[in-house]
């Protein structure tokens, strides 16, 4: 996924109110928009470098957004909405060998009262696929984790996949993983415990845990690799 315009380099000064970051770039100080709900924990310090982008739209309150920040060894991808950006151009492009041969990608499929990231028909020989993503930023006990806060939608997610599971469909689970110093990934069962409970039984009914790794940089943000996931 190529940036719509180069993001610009800077220094994250902090992280406030959720949806906010001071930012300086040169001698200016500005607040960017944040788009990321989660806690974002091992996802920035005061004074990390960072990445943001500048909208050209006068009605925005804030023109900068906060894109990616910068631990010294690795860009992190702190913008959610990217995650099903990359997911559907993946998806679209075959790169996840898992869920490659459908003819149809239809994002945002509704099931019930909620919708699903990704829905996927016309394999030869498989049945109708159901995709939900998740974006992974967070790193603890030197590996990938999620999620970040407790999620209580994300439960929700688990429940919904096992049941398409159980009415005959495929069901999978793929987690996208912008930052480039974790080699393997596991629920985060510190954190929401309710959640890597869910996501075993999931496991244990037939729903599929895709674990994509992403190459993070500022011109773009490319597809790495399958990650190892562990359950425990």
């Amino acid at each position: 996924m190529k940036w719509d315009k180069p993001l610009t380099e800077a220094i994250l000064l902090k992280r406030y109110k959720r949806f906010l970051a001071d930012v300086k770039l040169g001698d200016d100080t500005f607040t960017a928009h944040v788009p990321n709900t989660g806690s974002m924990t091992s996802c920035w310090e005061p004074n990390w470098k960072c990445a943001i982008s500048k909208s050209d739209n006068p009605a925005r309150k804030m023109a900068h957004t906060l894109e990616l920040t910068h631990n010294g060894e690795t860009w992190i991808g702190v913008n959610t909405a990217n995650a099903n950006k990359l997911a559907h151009s993946w998806l679209k492009n075959g790169l996840i060998s898992e869920l490659t041969g459908y003819s149809v990608i239809q994002p945002e499929k509704k099931i019930g009262e909620s919708r699903i990231d990704f829905y996927l028909e016309g394999h030869p020989t498989l049945p109708s696929c159901y995709v939900e993503v998740k974006n992974v930023t967070l790193k603890l006990d030197g590996m990938a984790q999620f999620p970040d806060a407790v999620s209580e939608r994300g439960q929700k997610h688990l429940k919904e996949l096992m049941q398409l599971k159980k009415e005959g469909h495929r069901a999978a689970m793929l987690y996208v993983v912008q930052r480039e110093d974790v080699t393997q990934m596991r629920p985060a069962h510190s954190i929401d415990k309710v959640y890597g409970e869910l996501l075993a039984q999931a496991h244990a009914v037939g729903v599929e845990i895709l674990v994509y790794q992403c190459k993070m940089g500022t011109s773009e943000i490319g597809f790495g690799k399958s990650l190892p996931f562990l359950l425990r």
